[in-house]
């Protein structure tokens, strides 16, 4: 099957969060199943995509509200990444180093709107040119979510009428809402069709996805049965698409996160040799940032915003050095100025028992799920959870709270084969009991050894998930 993904990040080009992580390891594994998957992204200008060879194969003209606007697709030819993958250069709308928040000022980019219209405008112009048609277009998120929409009712894309759509809602949270006139922005169709633009009173890509979409599908069985409860007020309209819906759970990419040949990390380790190798990579972090090697390691990974908990993060470690629950913490992320200031402050508060870089560092992030002891996720919301799977193939402890993908993925230590720390609800108390469970767990080095050695070897690769998707495709031919 010839599969395109259109999607507003894709590991290691663009990425700002699990997104970034599927469509970045996805179509590999579908190739490696014998399919032709592809990747179209925005040209940004990230410090990866300046590095990369490319040439052009298209230019031309797209519609935009009323006129044109030039554009031209690139090939990226080295590194190659196990798929086809093309850049779309939008003069004007994707040459800055950010992807959806400019980071100099740490505020979203003011046309937003313009440049995801015109980005899913230029993506299909340029595959209505090509020789060879798609046999399923697959979009992410309400960047790319109108596709489904101007395929099926936009008279320039008529070609696409009877190709399968398929959009996934990797974070429910942001739905792309705009105000009606918007409409006004994309190419031509017949004005009875608008209703499939509106949710509410107001054009919203996300609620045009599920209802033009063939099929909708999260990254967890989780998730979608969440989203189906509430999804900030497009709950209603999920339920009423129910049939079509499906919760198909992410999986990692297995060659890229083995710490048996990981280059980013202090000394590499198997299941065989975990121990010393996971020493090696805590004694790194602890003689860096002045940890203690001799307590247990909890590590938070991720952006400092509201949905993923990172506001509990504080207030849990002041209620851990006050408890006298002897540990250590570390957090790696970047996120809301407000949150940046509260870890600042407590890093110089709390020297030797907290540590903090309030930035992105890839490197030391595959550090910290090496030489961690747990890794915290005590998210409001966590549409799959990438980082906890990523933390137990390198044998490091997932602590979380039971919500979505967490509660798919992770089962507590208390019950038949658990190998977690779960806590219920999003409280300060149940995550305090979590971490000093943890401490207890950490000192009782032969249960702690086995879950750490047992963790290690679950599957929660993507060749299994990549066959999901090949068999949702295959039922909509």
């Amino acid at each position: 099957m010839n599969i395109i993904h259109i999607t507003a990040e894709c590991y290691p080009a663009a990425k700002a969060g699990g997104l970034g992580d599927v469509a970045g390891a996805l179509p590999k594994y579908l190739n490696q199943l014998g399919h032709n998957a592809s990747v179209v992204l925005p040209f940004y200008q990230t410090d990866w995509l300046k590095k990369t060879q490319t040439e052009t194969v298209f230019e031309g003209q797209a519609p935009f509200a009323g006129g044109f606007f030039p554009y031209s697709v690139h090939k990226v030819i080295k590194p190659y990444l196990g798929f086809d993958f093309y850049l779309v250069n939008i003069p004007g709308r994707f040459d800055r180093p950010g992807i959806y928040i400019d980071p100099w000022s740490g505020h979203p980019y003011w046309d937003e709107k313009e440049r995801f219209f015109s980005f899913q405008i230029a993506a299909l112009e340029w595959l209505a040119q090509r020789n060879e048609m798609p046999d399923v277009i697959h979009c992410h998120d309400h960047h790319t979510a109108l596709v489904p929409f101007m395929m099926s009712h936009c008279f320039r894309f008529d070609i696409f009428k009877e190709t399968p759509s398929i959009l996934t809602i990797h974070n429910g949270e942001y739905q792309g809402r705009y105000d009606m006139g918007s409409y006004a922005i994309l190419p031509a169709f017949n004005f009875e069709m608008l209703g499939l633009l509106d949710w509410d009173g107001a054009l919203n890509s996300l609620a045009s996805g599920i209802k033009c979409a063939w099929k909708v599908t999260t990254v967890s069985q989780g998730y979608m049965q969440e989203l189906l409860d509430y999804c900030h007020g497009i709950e209603h309209l999920l339920r009423s698409e129910e049939q079509k819906t499906a919760g198909i759970l992410n999986g990692i990419d297995s060659e890229v996160w083995d710490p048996g040949t990981d280059n980013y990390l202090e000394k590499n380790y198997t299941v065989r040799n975990y121990k010393k190798g996971k020493a090696a990579n805590k004694s790194y972090l602890c003689e860096h940032f002045d940890l203690d090697q001799d307590k247990p390691l909890f590590s938070f990974i991720g952006r400092l915003v509201r949905e993923k908990g990172a506001d509990l993060i504080p207030p849990l470690i002041e209620k851990c050095r006050t408890d006298g629950i002897d540990a250590n913490f570390f957090v790696l992320g970047t996120g809301e100025p407000a949150l940046h200031e509260i870890f600042s402050t407590l890093q110089s508060s709390y020297v030797g028992y907290f540590d903090t870089r309030l930035e992105y560092n890839e490197q030391l992030a595959h550090r910290l799920y090496a030489g961690s002891d747990f890794l915290l996720m005590p998210s409001r919301v966590e549409p799959c959870g990438l980082n906890q799977l990523y933390s137990m193939r390198y044998g490091t402890i997932p602590l979380v709270r039971k919500t979505g993908g967490l509660a798919d993925t992770v089962i507590d230590i208390s019950e038949d084969d658990g190998y977690g720390l779960v806590f219920e609800d999003f409280d300060l108390d149940q995550a305090a009991e979590a971490v000093r469970r943890g401490v207890e767990l950490f000192h009782e080095k032969q249960f702690f050894n086995k879950i750490r050695r047992s963790i290690m070897g679950l599957d929660n690769s993507w060749q299994s998930a990549a066959k999901n998707y090949v068999d949702l495709y295959q039922s909509l031919k």
